[in-house]
């Protein structure tokens, strides 16, 4: 199942730069991930520092 990025995103880019996919970019006001794209490994979710990256 694709991860999702919640409203808690900080907008640092550590799920970008974790993601093995590239699925996340960065978006207006926070990252977005292309569901599309996204492999629901969870990369992005183990280094977010607030937790943001979520399974949808």
């Amino acid at each position: 199942m694709a991860y999702v990025i919640s409203d808690d995103c900080i907008s640092c880019g550590a799920c970008a730069d974790a993601c093995p996919c590239s699925a996340i970019s960065e978006g207006d006001g926070k990252y977005v991930i292309d569901a599309d794209t996204c492999a629901g490994c969870g990369a992005c979710a183990d280094v977010c520092p607030v937790g943001a990256p979520q399974e949808g």
